[in-house]
């Protein structure tokens, strides 16, 4: 994106000339306006903000040198309110990095942390220098600074593809997990590069939208620790250094001062083949850490207006993390705005998912608020109107907000409730059917329609936090002891079953079970109304040998290994068949309008005294022109968690009609669980057969 149109109102307001030489370097008052440094025709424009400090030094830096080279101070008449900002003449991007120092009063009581001797990130930074080299921790003494970007990517005439919410199949993955393992086959592994290799697969896959674990700047080595001699470090990155950069270790190549140009590439190149990228956004807290965490940054510009702090200036922890960002500061408000529009704007993104979201609506005593200015902002915001906003309703601070988040009728959620109940029932609990049928048929009893609409839930078995979709069933515990703490770490509600035996077996009928509720899952998924969403790998049964928080596992715990995907190319096929079969049959997505058969919109009919089986019926209508012509839509999901055959009659059909087999995890019906070349297999009668602990999947 082009940065003159944004520029050239305030630049036609001041005369390009300097007033003033600071250190040898000619300069005049900037362009208040715009925060962070942006390259203009005739050197650099420098705005930075502080509410407490007293005054404010640029440091400029050669590449990879310590000291810098020189320290221009902000003279007085440069400050207007609280805003610094200064236009330094002569300066070429390439030639520099920079920081700042910022003094005023020291009181950590009261919160404030001004230190004329720390060397302070630009918050609104583009890029963090010294990040390119993953797993490189930094030396005593080093401190992060900022480099300039000059944007010219070039995003010719793509559009973004727009998908409504209740056509998207989400996928979420860690960008160097995903082909970081030699089985990967790509050319650069672990990057942004090879993620872009990958696109065909996941056109193949079907899903239509990825979802991005953190690639804001983040530093892996902040929590690097040797635990039984293998290295364990900050994997995930949900500690975030800086909030407009992109993760510089994640690129293939060299992009001083054009960073972010290969994730501009790689989401270009999603859009293109009609898929949407989705981040994954950490906006509550940062990795400067709690009273005994460093100082690098929102600390030293404005600790008291950034955070969350006690009465006595330490920090209210509802984050897990250390620190809580005070995210409803008009301060903090303003800069996640001015964030989300940036990625937004520059980087083409189409969607954000927020971390720990309901740390968002509290206020700056951490108390939770009825109306969140941010989120309202955020909901209203006309450059975010297209944008997916998806909140994690939930905290470490003990507030679940699942079905209660502040919405707008804007705002979707991760529904956890989908995936407790689901896990629940699928293993086989007793007493859930009613519960699962609520949770596969949109959940409105919890987003109920008339003021959350139809697209507020997201539904999902597996996601990053927790087992992956083949641990599921195979580990009734965790197993996290590579993480290094006793196993104390992760969730130990995990709703799983081991199918009979903990972890690798050789026993053929445990590992026939485990593929087939694997299975079951995944067509449930599939099935269920709301916006499904599903973890990397799980299309191919990837394990994470029963370690439900991989967060530190920069190894072959947290990679993807692709020869599972030849092994598991059965279960494969089959996700692949029911993401297409999603996509055909509207009526699992939407209602579609009444179907001339007569049949409701859904249908219910559950555990009884003759079956135990659930059975929800989609119905529908499917227009084929403009003219009215169309046909019913009408798709029966059978559910048998029991673990024997049971047997139901399907309802009669009007018209001539008659029932197809499209899915069968037993192989009853279809050898291979979907429909061959010769196409679905049609039912004799209207009486059949669920196997043991299968489910089935009906078309009129």
């Amino acid at each position: 994106m082009e940065t003159k149109g944004l520029l050239e109102a305030p630049i036609s307001r001041i005369h390009m000339e300097p007033m003033d030489v600071i250190n040898g370097f000619e300069v005049r008052p900037g362009m208040y306006e715009v925060n962070g440094a942006t390259a203009i025709p005739c050197g650099v424009n420098f705005t930075v903000y502080s509410y407490g400090a007293t005054s404010c030094e640029l440091l400029l830096f050669k590449r990879m040198e310590a000291e810098p080279y020189a320290v221009l101070k902000f003279p007085e008449n440069y400050k207007i309110g609280k805003v610094y900002s200064m236009i330094v003449f002569g300066l070429n991007v390439h030639d520099f990095e920079y920081a700042y120092r910022m003094d005023g009063p020291y009181d950590p009581k009261e919160g404030l942390l001004f230190n004329k001797d720390n060397t302070l990130l630009d918050i609104y930074a583009k890029a963090v220098a010294g990040q390119r080299l993953w797993g490189i921790p930094q030396m005593e003494g080093d401190v992060y600074r900022a480099r300039v970007v000059k944007d010219d990517f070039d995003w010719k005439d793509s559009g973004q593809p727009l998908i409504p919410m209740e056509d998207l199949i989400i996928y979420e993955m860690h960008v160097r997990g995903f082909t970081k393992h030699d089985s990967s086959g790509v050319a650069h592994p672990g990057t942004f590069a090879g993620l872009k290799e990958k696109i065909p697969y996941l056109k193949e896959l079907g899903i239509n939208a990825v979802e991005l674990m953190p690639i804001f700047e983040f530093d892996e080595m902040r929590d690097y620790r040797i635990v039984d001699g293998k290295p364990v470090m900050n994997y995930w990155g949900y500690n975030t250094v800086c909030f407009f950069a992109p993760n510089t270790s994640y690129t293939a190549k060299v992009e001083y001062n054009k960073e972010g140009t290969e994730l501009k590439e790689l989401i270009s190149a999603l859009h293109e083949n009609g898929i949407e990228c989705i981040l994954d956004v950490v906006f509550n807290h940062t990795a400067e850490g709690d009273e005994r965490g460093p100082c690098f940054s929102f600390k030293g510009f404005d600790n008291n207006i950034y955070y969350m702090l006690t009465p006595d200036g330490n920090y209210y922890n509802f984050s897990g993390c250390g620190n809580t960002l005070n995210c409803n500061h008009p301060i903090v408000h303003q800069m996640i705005l001015e964030c989300l529009r940036y990625w937004t704007t520059a980087y083409h993104v189409d969607g954000f998912r927020f971390d720990l979201a309901t740390i968002l609506g509290r206020n700056e005593d951490g108390s939770p608020m009825s109306k969140p200015p941010l989120l309202q902002s955020l909901a209203f915001d006309p450059i975010l109107g297209n944008v997916k906003l998806i909140a994690e309703a939930w905290d470490a601070g003990g507030l679940y907000q699942v079905g209660s988040f502040p919405s707008w009728s804007r705002w979707a959620e991760w529904n956890g409730r989908y995936r407790d109940d689901l896990r629940n029932f699928l293993k086989g609990d007793f007493g859930m059917w009613e519960v699962a049928a609520r949770r596969i048929t949109g959940s409105r009893d919890i987003y109920n329609p008339e003021w959350r609409g139809n697209n507020a839930s997201v539904n999902f078995l597996t996601c990053h936090d927790g087992f992956t979709l083949w641990d599921l069933y195979s580990y009734n515990e965790k197993h996290n002891e590579a993480n290094g703490w006793g196993n104390t770490d992760g969730c130990s509600d995990n709703r799983s079953w081991n199918c009979g035996a903990e972890g690798d077996t050789e026993d053929t009928g445990v590992l026939t079970l485990r593929r087939r509720l694997a299975m079951n899952a995944f067509a449930v998924l599939m099935c269920s109304r709301g916006t499904p969403m599903f973890f990397s790998g799980d299309e191919f049964l990837n394990t994470q040998f029963g370690n439900n928080n991989a967060y530190c596992q920069d190894n072959e715990i947290s990679w993807l290994n692709w020869n599972d995907l030849e092994k598991n190319r059965a279960h494969f096929e089959f996700c692949k068949y029911m993401a297409a079969f999603r996509k055909a049959h509207p009526v699992l997505r939407k209602f579609s309008g009444n179907s001339w058969c007569g049949f409701p919109e859904i249908q219910v009919m559950g555990v009884d005294a003759e079956t135990k089986v659930l059975r929800v019926i989609y119905a529908g209508r499917v227009e084929v022109d403009d003219r009215g012509n169309g046909h019913d839509d009408i798709v029966c999901l059978a559910v048998n968690v029991f673990w024997e055959d049971q047997e139901f009659w399907l309802p009669a059909l009007q018209g001539g009609k008659v029932w197809y087999v499209a899915a069968d995890t037993s192989g009853r019906y279809l050898q291979h669980y979907i429909p061959g070349q010769q196409g679905m297999s049609r039912l004799p009668e209207n009486k059949v057969t669920v196997g043991a602990r299968s489910v089935c999947i009906f078309v009129a």
